[in-house]
């Protein structure tokens, strides 16, 4: 009962206290789980066409139409407790791939440009623009020589064969076995300039866990320092011009013959 002068009896008072402690507690967890999924974004395979990933979450409205209109159900919608930003399309190659459309639908009715037809299209001679899925960048795919069966030698082109740009995008690699020095071994490999990131070759991989699979381009190629050019190759200079390169040590004016006849300056140091 309520002590006269008080609103709130002991067992009242607790109770509020701890109701109010397990609200902080489900915002905390809410909070963590919001963290969580932005950590995790950078791992994320986008529909063909997308932003790059900053710019794509900002444009997404969830709407949900890429994955309504994709024929194959590759696409899914993040959902809270996952490990992408809730409500934004992204596929898993192992589950189902992208299949390639050659209309792209999933990008072709996106409302925001989140999918941007510019990224997965090509330039004709008459100036117009065609859908070239081709040139969409959903990923790269990367092998593991360790638990890939065609690197221990035994005869498997799983991969090989389900890439649609076969021989382009993945080739097989004969060399000799060393092992048995009689067999060769066909080793896929991977260009990672014409591989869109369809993820059909990690879908095909015939180990339980899959030996070849996709990861973000930026998680596949790194970046250079800027101060790095490739001499042999024209033009790659030009990155050299908008790079500030920062110098500790002081250079000297002098040409080489001025400073070995500078015996004053020897004989000063002296």
């Amino acid at each position: 009962m309520t002590a006269p002068g008080n609103k709130y009896s002991r067992r009242e008072s607790i109770r509020k206290i701890l109701g109010s402690g397990g609200l902080f507690a489900i915002g905390g967890m809410a909070w963590a789980g919001y963290v969580d999924e932005n950590k995790s974004t950078a791992m994320v395979l986008r529909p063909p066409g997308a932003l790059d990933e900053p710019d794509f979450v900002r444009a997404c409205i969830k709407c949900g139409i890429c994955v309504e209109v994709c024929p194959y159900d590759t696409l899914e919608l993040a959902k809270a407790g996952s490990e992408f930003p809730v409500g934004t399309p992204y596929f898993k190659p192992r589950d189902i791939p992208c299949y390639m459309c050659t209309d792209i639908p999933c990008t072709v009715d996106c409302p925001t440009d989140a999918l941007d037809e510019s990224l997965v299209s090509i330039a004709k001679e008459n100036g117009t623009t065609v859908l070239d899925i081709n040139k969409s960048k959903m990923g790269i795919a990367i092998l593991n020589a360790e638990t890939c069966l065609a690197f221990w030698g035994i005869r498997c082109d799983a991969c090989y064969r389900a890439c649609p740009l076969i021989d382009e995008a993945i080739t097989l690699d004969l060399t000799r076995n060393e092992r048995t020095g009689k067999h060769a071994m066909l080793k896929p490999k991977i260009n990672n300039e014409v591989c869109t990131g369809c993820g059909m070759c990690e879908h095909a991989c015939i180990t339980e866990e899959t030996s070849i699979y996709v990861l973000p381009v930026d998680q596949v190629k790194g970046k250079v320092n800027d101060q790095y050019i490739k001499g042999w190759e024209e033009g790659d200079e030009a990155r050299m011009d908008t790079t500030k390169v920062y110098r500790d040590t002081k250079t000297n004016k002098q040409s080489t013959l001025d400073y070995l006849n500078d015996t004053e300056s020897l004989l000063e140091d002296e």
